[in-house]
């Protein structure tokens, strides 16, 4: 049996990491600032190639790239290095900064939980417009790229996913990787969901540039991690690999590569991050027993199915439906360039009710679905969607359950439940000042048996990405969202007999933002 398949491991990790009233309480923890991590890698001894930074301007609807389900395939779909660089911009890249006190923060296109970006992005491919043939680390700090490798190895990525259609016939694909020590650094041994929320926050950026670009795209997680890890050079202990997004198309044959036994390593001089980090063994653990050891291993995965029990086990209908008031018209949108650049993360909510109509569209964008190696065609998905809605024009407050297959929101009980929208989120107003509060909420038994421990990453990774199309959504519409963490059982509990069985993995709100108070 391989490490994937024996799940007691993520069921021992997502149990040690639970939030409880009293866990919150007993814990003694301090954020060091003396030891706080960088949230930029930097190779000193390697030359930069800069980007350009006058970004192409595709001025595509967000809120109709935000919903789409993926490009088809046509005969060639490769981006140039300016559309490469538009992707990586507005989904990885720094957007803002901000001078204070002790220095200056620097914010990026896509959210991330306490602004610490343990995500780092890598470029493998093949030889583009304005780009030769390698293996690149993305800088979001310069806007610059820094060749690790000359030469074209896709066929060596491609091998490592077992030949993956996407990415063989991808003229490039991103490698999105995690610094653990930068969550950790705060979050500790819970850092690891953190890890997929953040690069699903990334990933639903560029799936949407992707649009925009009108190049398809796909999330792939099915790899075998040693050789990811050689190939982009990290060391799966400190900076860990976490997925993949095949971008573009076409038919040229892949040009073969070295295996990866001859393929050199990367040693190149990276600056520390911190003065002294401190290991989490706990995250290794569970990235070592989700990790795919080969080929076999990784065909495994992309076989699994998803069993029908999963989402579709609460079937009948119990409370009052109410279907999404989705307009026929369509909606005025903003570029999704200039959503993505003023979008942030709401830190104070009005207390406002927003319409149904924006509550629908919000909804029906984030859950169209998104193109990965873990989800069937025409699948709704891993995660279920739960609500607490607090002021909704149109809809009454309430806990809800959001029925995909119908389009409509299920009340399974009335009533003013704010003050438990808040409690539920760590005790964070922002959860019941909201106007809706969403819960992803998973069959983890079920998944893990068809996905084994990776299932997993799956099912938060999954969560990350359709949260960040929340996000994009919400703020297509002009509204704010934030995404929250959360007493595991407790949202369990209150969602139940409905959830019952059901884990929490994320939880979003979205509102009428609020002026922030200043003291």
């Amino acid at each position: 049996m391989t490490h994937n398949r024996d799940t007691e491991a993520a069921w021992r990790y997502h149990d040690f990491t639970k939030h409880s009233y009293q866990s919150i309480r007993a814990d003694q923890h301090y954020l060091d600032w003396s030891n706080q991590p960088s949230p930029f890698k930097i190779y000193p001894g390697l030359e930069p190639i800069p980007l350009p930074r006058s970004m192409v301007q595709t001025l595509a609807p967000a809120l109709d790239v935000i919903g789409s389900a993926g490009i088809e395939f046509v005969a060639e779909q490769k981006p140039d290095l300016a559309r490469l660089a538009s992707i990586l911009y507005y989904s990885a890249g720094v957007t803002k900064h901000k001078a204070y006190a002790g220095g200056e923060l620097y914010f990026r296109a896509a959210a991330c939980a306490g602004a610490l970006y343990p995500t780092e992005v890598y470029v493998v491919c093949g030889d583009l417009e304005g780009l030769s043939a390698g293996v690149y680390h993305f800088s979001p700090g310069d806007f610059a790229l820094r060749r690790l490798r000359n030469g074209d190895f896709r066929a060596v990525l491609a091998r490592a996913t077992a030949g993956e259609l996407r990415v063989a016939s991808a003229p490039v694909t991103l490698v999105f990787t995690s610094i653990s020590w930068r969550s950790t650094w705060k979050y500790r041994d819970r850092a690891y969901r953190y890890h997929f929320w953040d690069n699903g926050m990334i990933a639903a950026n560029a799936l949407a540039m992707s649009a925009a670009h009108e190049l398809p795209a796909e999330v792939v997680m099915g790899f075998v991690e040693s050789d990811v890890n050689k190939l982009v050079g990290i060391d799966g202990q400190q900076e860990l690999a976490l997925s993949l997004l095949a971008l573009g198309h076409t038919e040229d044959a892949l040009p073969d590569g070295p295996s990866i036994e001859d393929l050199s390593e990367i040693n190149f001089e990276v600056i520390p991050i911190s003065v002294a980090p401190v290991d989490y063994p706990s995250i290794r653990e569970i990235h070592t027993a989700s990790s795919l050891t080969g080929v076999d291993d990784v065909r495994d995965w992309r076989e699994a199915t998803i069993p029908s029990t999963i989402v579709r086990a609460t079937s009948s209908i119990v409370g009052e439906e109410c279907p999404l008031a989705l307009s026929a018209k369509p909606i005025p949108s903003d570029a999704i360039e200039d959503v993505i650049q003023r979008r942030g993360s709401t830190r104070r909510f009005a207390r406002k009710p927003m319409p149904f109509a924006d509550l629908s569209t919000i909804i029906d964008r984030a859950m169209r679905g998104f193109s990965a190696d873990f989800l069937q065609r025409d699948s709704h998905g891993l995660n279920d969607i739960y609500a607490i809605v607090n002021r909704v024009e149109g809809l009454p407050p309430g806990a809800y359950f959001y029925r995909s297959n119908e389009g409509a929101l299920e009340l399974l009980k009335p009533g003013d439940f704010s003050e438990r929208a808040a409690y539920l989120t760590l005790e964070q107003d922002l959860g019941g000042d909201a106007s809706v509060t969403f819960f992803f909420m998973v069959d983890l038994k079920s998944v893990l048996e068809a996905y084994g421990n990776r299932g997993y990453r799956a099912a938060q990774m999954e969560a990350g990405t359709v949260g960040g199309k929340m996000y994009l959504a919400s703020y297509a519409l002009k509204r704010g969202a934030t995404g929250l963490t959360f007493y595991d059982d407790d949202v369990t509990e209150f969602f139940s007999p409905h959830a019952a069985g059901k884990r929490c993995m994320l939880v979003v709100s979205v509102g009428v933002p609020g002026k922030r108070v200043i003291y």
